[in-house]
């Protein structure tokens, strides 16, 4: 009976959308998605424990950097990977862009490390989005859309589980929110974002067990 109880780390890094102030929260889980999740898994997986290593400002050259003391040293029974508003958000902010190829290439890299060190370990890739508060934020599809293109394919690449945040929009929008009611400032969840993000990731987290069942 006990053999059939999980008892698994499950490790998020991303940029300030996963950290959500974790270095302030005594827990270290932050206050946004990541706690929603644990909040779940001790309700439901008592054994398990939940790792957030996000870091706000983050772009996927700086988990590459990291990926090792703040990924693969936990030694991880499920990674999730949450990047990429900020590559296309510096490009607009500080004239500082990242290239599809570049990203693309250093998102490889960390998929490349996870098949290499943690063999079979699931992987769930969380899209970045943008919600469109403004024309300027609107801008953003013209730099964000083809990485978002470009982690699509690396999750079917790889054979990866992906929490799609435009269906997430797509459907919070038909039951009447705005894109500020999801992300006052087109970036940042709201507490309802976070909500939506933390539903479909429990959800993919779901059918991921399924699958290995």
């Amino acid at each position: 009976m006990n053999d059939a109880v999980p008892s698994r780390s499950l490790l998020f890094i991303g940029d300030s959308i996963t950290d959500a102030g974790r270095r302030e929260d005594p827990e270290h889980l932050g206050f946004g998605y990541v706690r929603l999740i644990a909040e779940h898994i001790a309700a439901h997986e008592p054994g398990s424990t939940v790792v957030n290593t996000g870091i706000g400002g983050d772009r996927v050259r700086d988990l590459v950097s990291r990926f090792d003391p703040d990924c693969l040293d936990h030694a991880p029974d499920v990674v999730t990977i949450y990047v990429g508003v900020n590559d296309t958000w510096r490009r607009y902010d500080s004239d500082d862009a990242t290239s599809a190829d570049d990203f693309e290439a250093e998102y490889r890299y960390l998929l490349d490390q996870l098949s290499a060190i943690r063999p079979g370990t699931p992987v769930i890739l969380i899209l970045p989005f943008v919600a469109d508060i403004d024309e300027e934020k609107a801008r953003y599809h013209e730099d964000l859309d083809e990485k978002v293109a470009r982690v699509r394919d690396l999750a079917r690449e790889f054979g990866h589980a992906i929490v799609d945040t435009e269906e997430i929009l797509e459907r919070a929008y038909a039951d009447g929110h705005t894109p500020a009611t999801i992300a006052e400032d087109g970036v940042h969840p709201s507490i309802a974002g976070h909500r939506l993000i933390a539903d479909a990731w429990l959800q993919s987290y779901a059918e991921i067990d399924q699958h290995r069942g």
